[in-house]
């Protein structure tokens, strides 16, 4: 335990992703089994103890410590593992040895609710701080440590010198502690597989682009087609099921039912936009994210948000790999077998014709009222490379939007920024009142983090537990992809993607923006 808490403290304090990766792999070659498995599942989020959660803790602390000074404490902490792990009372008379990573997930994995808080206790009791934070970051989950489940499958294929691509198709074949996938990375077994398992494989991505790069391009090399505004997802099906993935390689076909039923019975893997669909129209983004992290939606909820996959590319045809072919190819062979299968809730992403990148431009200029994000330019010849290969795929996305917002509220941030107030929510006027239009977590600087952090401090003039109300004095510019109907929001809008431009010390907060700006750029589809 000890070990694994040594390693969640390395990565919390070290921003550099190499770093990471490095802290990652020593513990791959010096932990032994079944230890580094759990481990990595604890990072990768793929631990889950029914009997124990947030609520244990919080009633253990609560026995433990004064409640307003607890109370206190999470506030200015903003975690709950790591302020209880500060503020756990030390026991005279404790010194039974530390308990094992391994043993810690097996008995919060089987142990009774009304026996795992004694036995939790027991664990705060010998454990030191830095181990504490550890076993508590087990139980209440999202380590928040800057490490995805792609970094650690990154990391294991940089410690045995293989393509990321066999780990990817590895890992849905194994589980924690992992014991198959070490046996082949180490020469003691076969790649993990599972027969005709529908497996994620690892995304072509595309690079920004940089519009100047148009010049050196020839546009007859080029295919365009439109970005559209869901979620990136691969249809997997095979002979034993099917399977929908996220880009990230997260399974969510619980959340969309209708998208696995229309693949039952074909053999593909395809790469498309999931979106919500009515009547041939895409949905706002805001409808897809009544749909997103559901673990079962409601017969009326997936009726009201129906689910579609728009299609942009095949990588098998049945059991043949045709990622080796260039787009073009494997362009006509997904129309050739669309236009065979025709699947429920599946269309073909249409090619945006043109013949210059000046009448390219003029097409994307349009994105915004069409309500798309952008474009995709893809090389005629390029074959299906996992990662983000520089220069086959490009984005171009349209220009983001802003407006002048006056910052209203801000919350500690998690891990590297749990010491500073980096989350912010901001409103815009209506009449005399401040509406808040959004929350941004990003775009500033690490100076500006510190200078904003200070701000905060010295303007708060109310708290709401974790939360502080500051003075409506400090004016935002802030960048958006687009604005959206939203009933969460008292102002009735909310934005997409907002982050922080730049700080408006030049700007009183009575000039700051007010709704009618924020309405007259809602999204066409969502007005």
């Amino acid at each position: 335990m000890k070990r694994f808490a040594d390693l969640l403290e390395r990565l919390v304090l070290t921003p550099a992703r190499n770093t990471k990766l490095a802290h990652l792999k020593d513990w791959i070659a010096t932990e032994p089994d079944p230890d580094r498995g759990i481990g990595l599942a604890a990072l990768t989020g793929e631990l889950s103890f029914d009997a124990a959660k947030a609520g244990l803790i919080r009633t253990l602390a609560a026995e433990r410590t004064d409640p307003v000074l607890f109370a206190l404490s999470y506030d200015f902490v903003g975690d709950l593992a790591e302020t209880v792990s500060l503020m756990w009372p030390a026991r005279e008379g404790v010194n039974e040895a530390a308990p094992s990573l391994a043993a810690v997930a097996r008995t919060l994995a089987t142990t009774s609710r009304g026996e795992l808080p004694g036995i939790v206790a027991a664990w705060l009791d010998t454990l030191d701080a830095s181990s504490r934070f550890a076993l508590l970051k087990l139980i209440t989950g999202g380590m928040r440590v800057g490490v995805s489940a792609r970094l650690v499958k990154v990391a294991l294929a940089e410690r045995y010198g293989i393509d990321v691509a066999e780990i990817e198709e590895a890992w849905p074949a194994v589980a924690p502690p992992y014991t198959a996938l070490f046996d082949w990375l180490e020469g003691r077994g076969p790649q993990p597989r599972g027969v005709d398992a529908p497996v994620f494989r690892p995304p072509m991505l595309a690079n920004p682009l940089d519009e100047a790069e148009l010049a050196e391009f020839d546009p007859r090399e080029f295919r365009a087609e439109w970005k559209w505004d869901g979620i990136r997802v691969q249809c997997v099906a095979t002979r034993t099921g099917a399977k929908l993935w996220s880009r990230g390689g997260e399974e969510i076909g619980h959340a969309f039912p209708e998208i696995v039923e229309a693949m039952e019975g074909l053999e593909a893997v395809l790469d498309g936009e999931l979106l919500v669909l009515r009547e041939g129209v895409v949905a706002p983004f805001s409808d897809l994210q009544q749909r997103l992290n559901r673990k079962a939606p409601g017969a009326k909820l997936m009726r009201e948000h129906p689910a579609h996959v728009r299609l942009y590319d095949m990588l098998f045809e049945g059991t043949g790999d045709i990622r080796g072919l260039g787009f073009d190819a494997r362009r006509e062979r997904l129309e050739t077998w669309l236009a065979r299968e025709a699947p429920a809730r599946m269309d073909l992403s249409p090619l945006v014709p043109f013949s210059s990148w000046e009448e390219l431009a003029a097409i994307r200029a349009g994105a915004r009222e069409a309500g798309i994000e952008g474009l995709m330019l893809k090389r005629a010849d390029s074959p299906y490379v996992a990662g983000r290969p520089k220069g086959p795929w490009f984005k171009w996305k349209r220009d983001p939007l802003t407006l002048d917002a006056v910052l209203m509220y801000a919350q500690r941030g998690h891990g590297k920024r749990s010491s500073f107030y980096s989350d912010y929510t901001f409103g815009v006027w209506r009449g005399e009142e401040l509406v808040p239009v959004g929350k941004a977590y990003s775009g500033f600087t690490d100076k500006e983090l510190a200078w904003l952090d200070r701000w905060i401090r010295n303007n708060t003039i109310g708290r709401f537990g974790p939360v502080r109300e500051v003075e409506k004095a400090l004016v935002l510019e802030v960048a958006f992809d687009a604005a959206q109907r939203s009933s969460r929001h008292r102002s009735g809008v909310a934005l997409r993607f907002p982050r922080i431009s730049r700080i408006r010390t030049d700007k009183p907060a009575a000039e700051a923006d007010r709704i009618e700006a924020v309405l007259a750029l809602l999204d066409p589809a969502g007005r």
